[in-house]
């Protein structure tokens, strides 16, 4: 099949009433063909996502999995490792595979797949140890994301950066594919998480109209948002909230003038606070509840290998954060909510940080 990406051109806005789902469709005639044919013509699908699986990662590739099964399809989702147990209650959850834990039986269900869908990463390298599997297979392969710059070889792949969340963009080919009628209401819960999850409950990257639109459907299915927003943000541990005090109170750093913030854990921190990975989910975000504060920067040592740490940027007040992730973190991702790595000490890790926030001095000084 001819490998076809699809830009914004390729998307037609929405109306913003009760056919706003069924009248602005995400796909124009062909590229729907396209993916129906991608459907129909396979038996044994793969669906897998990024290491360090998030609740949008989980989310829509669970979600996809139970509509690929209602079609009659032999469906697993595959892992590269551990979702942070705050997801462990999505429907289908218990029914993943996880690559780290089981590398051979991962290796056969690729080699016997004939379409791998890639939800919510643009690049393989998101996947790491999975690459070489992903890359090899000589099954079709589906790339449905959010993120800028998707360059994954697949037969088809639908990008939208402009929306909330993979989720979102599923939940909108699968309208277009006149899914929405049968939809379950597990298949529904995991799509609300997922752009729950990724907007950090609708506070950012949730302005536009229709992705009310779209929750206004979701509940309709039965879906019970307080009930996730519980099992997500109301999750933790006594020594993760220990941990995350800790952090605020000994280890966040504040340029005021510059109106930015950022704060290391080490190994050692993590493990005198009996570190489950998730418990530093969304910490990046707490600094911005300083007023006027632009810029957050979160570095943390990775658990297992020595001189990595991993990074993560949050902005507000109309500072975007994800070039600096680009020029000085090897990473990327959406304007306001980016990450990256660096392979280095952390205390060589915070004096790049200091170095990024002064290289954006001029832009993190504006006022409105």
């Amino acid at each position: 099949m001819e490998i076809r990406v699809l830009s914004d051109a390729d998307f037609r806005p929405w109306r913003k009433s009760d056919e706003t789902l069924s009248n602005g469709q995400p796909l124009q005639t062909a590229d729907l063909q396209a993916l129906r044919l991608l459907i129909s013509s396979s038996s044994n699908v793969v669906v897998c996502c990024h290491k360090s699986p998030d609740g949008d990662a989980v989310g829509s590739s669970l979600a996809l999995a139970e509509y690929l099964r209602s079609q009659g399809k032999e469906v697993h989702v595959v892992l590269p490792d551990a979702a942070p147990a705050f997801l462990h209650w999505l429907p289908g959850y218990n029914t993943t595979l996880r690559y780290d834990k089981s590398p051979e039986e991962v290796k056969s269900v690729f080699s016997s797949a004939d379409l791998i869908c890639c939800m919510d990463f643009n690049t393989l390298s998101r996947v790491e140890d999975m690459k070489e599997l992903v890359e090899e297979s000589k099954a079709s392969k589906l790339l449905i994301d959010h993120h800028l710059n998707p360059d994954v070889a697949a037969a088809l792949t639908i990008s939208r950066p402009e929306m909330s969340s993979t989720c979102e963009l599923l939940f909108c080919l699968l309208w277009q594919l006149d899914a929405y009628t049968e939809m379950s209401m597990d298949c529904a819960m995991n799509i609300y998480c997922g752009m729950m999850t990724d907007t950090g409950g609708f506070t950012y990257n949730s302005t536009r109209p229709e992705i009310f639109f779209i929750i206004s459907k979701i509940l309709a299915k039965g879906v019970d948002k307080d009930l996730a927003y519980n099992k997500v943000y109301h999750n933790f541990s006594t020594s993760c909230m220990r941990l995350r005090s800790y952090v605020m109170l000994k280890k966040m750093q504040v340029i005021e003038h510059l109106h930015a913030a950022f704060f290391s854990i080490t190994r050692a921190e993590m493990r005198r606070f009996r570190f489950q990975k998730g418990d530093a989910e969304g910490l990046v975000n707490e600094p911005l509840k300083i007023k006027g504060l632009k810029l957050s920067i979160s570095l943390r040592e990775d658990t297992e290998r020595p001189n990595l740490v991993l990074v993560s940027l949050r902005s507000s007040c109309g500072f975007h954060c994800e070039p600096v992730a680009r020029q000085f973190f090897n990473g990327g991702g959406h304007a306001d909510a980016a990450g990256g790595k660096l392979y280095c000490s952390i205390a060589d890790a915070e004096q790049i940080a200091i170095k990024s926030i002064l290289a954006f001095e001029s832009e993190l000084k504006k006022t409105d």
